[in-house]
């Protein structure tokens, strides 16, 4: 019970070792990895860059949210009916294709809304209508000196920026605080060349004909807030639905949502249609292709833990069950008893009638003690042997010597049946009773051996 238990404190102090390596060492990389350079935009993320505040906050506050973890094809089936805004937050880990990129865009024309909200949205996504161009351009770039989790430094020398128009984005809110690496964006009219115009007229145009009606012309891009470097939220129409684009990821992470009326503009901008709001999640590396639980603990200590505390298992199992030492052979347990052995030798010499072989095995025994009571030899002559036994100890020489003889000769080979063989052993049992001869505890031993 002890080794029990100095085996179990054992190991709950080295299960407790491993928590706090762990936890230490998942503190100081949060510290070193949560930058605006390396930032988690994930709804996932509690740290100063991610965006799990607001997602918690729509959440509790009634609106319809959730995380979309496929690829954004999906949108344009059943599941994507529900969904009236997809929302995509700063550079993604994963990039958007053409193909995705297509199929996104495809679903805003039928009636979606889709924001952007990143520094430097991707062009893919920023397609518009030829008559105007919408282009980011950067004013100061983040390094890793800035802590996003500290809003002196992320807002140093920045002067909040109160709305261009009372808009539906605008409602309720006097001024916001972007980040001193918020870009802006530009808005110009754009033309293609008249060869491509014309190419594209020609080939892309529908003729009008008949009660068609030709597409209406593309309204320009609407400015909600900026100032004079350019426009912090933009939104402009594409197809029946609508890109909303916010160049300032900072305004709604959880370092800088609480700032002025940052929380304010965020609920305006994703809630400005009813219905579900989809954060992307599957371009943040959380998509179904990975398992639910190991992506909801992404960037903690408890998957290292989980790993460590399975191979200390798997460890036990192999030394409790490894064999250390050369093997060895199964001890053979005789369960015959003695007895047994004496009955099947018995009959099988009665039936074989060898009495002089009991006889013999008997025989030499008593004649070895009986020598050794004379103080002779074993192969001196029976003569001598009884003589000196009968001096010493008051027993007929004659009647002693006759017994040897007799046992003897039917070692021999002479003629005895097994009345004879009894009485002979009988007689040698009375001679040794009368001594008080016993044989050595080394040959009993061997004689059990034997048996």
């Amino acid at each position: 019970m002890r080794q029990r238990l100095t085996i179990i404190l054992t190991m709950a102090v080295i299960l407790a070792l491993l928590v706090i390596l762990n936890t230490v060492a998942y503190v100081k990389d949060e510290l070193l990895q949560d930058t605006e350079l390396t930032a988690n935009r994930s709804t996932y993320h509690a740290g100063p860059t991610g965006s799990r505040a607001l997602y918690d906050l729509l959440s509790e506050s009634g609106y319809k949210v959730m995380r979309w973890r496929e690829l954004p094809a999906k949108l344009l089936g059943d599941a994507g009916q529900k969904v009236k805004t997809f929302v995509v937050i700063g550079k993604t880990k994963i990039a958007f294709t053409e193909d995705e990129a297509h199929g996104l865009l495809a679903w805003v024309a039928r009636g979606g809304n889709l924001v952007l909200i990143d520094r430097d949205p991707e062009a893919i996504l920023l397609r518009q209508p030829s008559e105007w161009l919408v282009t980011p351009r950067h004013i100061t770039f983040p390094d890793l000196d800035v802590n996003p989790g500290d809003p002196k430094q992320m807002t140093e020398k920045v002067t909040a920026l109160q709305p261009v128009q009372p808009t539906l984005f605008t409602h309720d809110i006097q001024a916001v605080m972007p980040s001193r690496f918020a870009s802006r964006l530009s808005i110009e009219t754009g033309r293609l060349p008249h060869s491509e115009e014309h190419r594209a007229n020609h080939e892309s145009t529908p003729e009008v004909t008949g009660s068609e009606e030709a597409p209406p012309a593309s309204a320009a891009p609407v400015v909600h807030i900026g100032d004079r470097e350019g426009a912090l939220l933009v939104d402009y129409a594409h197809g029946l639905g609508r890109v909303v684009v916010l160049t300032d990821p900072y305004m709604v992470a959880n370092g800088g949502i609480g700032l002025r009326d940052n929380l304010q503009l965020a609920i305006n901008t994703l809630t400005s249609t009813d219905g579900l709001i989809a954060f992307d999640e599957y371009h943040q590396g959380k998509g179904v292709t990975q398992n639910h639980i190991a992506s909801y603990f992404a960037g903690t200590p408890v998957l290292p833990i989980g790993a460590q505390l399975v191979v200390l298992i798997l460890m036990i199992l192999w030394t409790r069950g490894r064999r250390f030492g050369r093997p060895l052979p199964l001890a053979q347990v005789d369960r015959r008893s003695s007895l047994e052995f004496v009955a099947s030798m018995s009959e099988l010499q009665e039936r074989s009638r060898a009495f002089d072989l009991a006889i013999e095995n008997i025989y030499s025994r008593t004649r070895r003690v009986l020598a050794r009571y004379a103080g002779v030899n074993y192969n001196s002559p029976r003569a001598e042997i009884a003589t000196r036994v009968g001096i010493r100890s008051g027993l007929e020489p004659h009647k002693l010597e006759t017994l040897m003889r007799q046992c003897e000769e039917a070692i021999n080979g002479s003629p005895i049946n097994w009345r004879q063989s009894i009485d002979l052993v009988r007689r040698l049992r009375e001679v040794e009773g009368t001594l008080g001869l016993r044989m050595r505890s080394r040959e009993v031993r061997q004689a059990a051996e034997n048996i």
